[in-house]
């Protein structure tokens, strides 16, 4: 659903709810929306909403100038999280400001809407294999860890941990 409208219809509703005799904490709890927006919604004529609308809709966001390489990306893979997004812009990008990865998902989000692109979910395929003997299959994890020497100094540490498949033994 467009996000214009959705938040019309929002508004309409806070309004028929409260002529309905509904408190704010009411709609609160029925609707998800903060009081103080409750109370904003109300205090509104259509006219002056629709302008604080226009207004939100018009003003200029802080990655505008990535709009088209956000746009092109989920074009090209519509299945890209906002985190992987957040990495491509950081790596093709050094003039990237520093924001908020909210911001990121956000931008991300916009973008997805404006261009109607929707994101789509890419299951994993994966199956159950039949259990094998025991000391035939392992997993195994790879880690780091910052440690202190007998001297007082700070080593980096890289290891590795296997865990039986069959028995669990580590």
């Amino acid at each position: 659903m467009n996000t214009h409208l959705a938040k019309w219809i929002m508004y309409h509703e806070v309004h028929r709810m409260h002529r309905e005799g509904y408190s704010i904490s009411k709609i609160n709890d029925l609707l998800g929306l903060h009081r103080s927006t409750i109370r904003k919604y109300l205090a509104m004529t259509e006219e002056a909403y629709e302008a604080l609308l226009v207004r939100q809709s018009e003003r200029s966001k802080e990655l505008d100038s990535y709009e088209g390489f956000v746009r092109d990306r989920l074009k090209l893979y519509p299945e890209t999280s906002a985190a992987q997004m957040y990495d491509w812009l950081k790596e093709h990008h050094s003039s990237l400001p520093k924001v908020n990865p909210k911001t990121i998902f956000n931008f991300v989000h916009w973008v997805r809407n404006k261009y109607n692109i929707p994101k789509l979910i890419v299951k994993r395929q994966h199956e159950v294999v039949e259990e094998l003997p025991y000391g035939k299959q392992a997993q195994v994890d790879f880690g780091e860890n910052n440690m202190r020497t007998s001297t007082g100094q700070r080593v980096k540490v890289f290891f590795f941990t296997f865990v039986l498949s069959r028995s669990r033994y580590k």
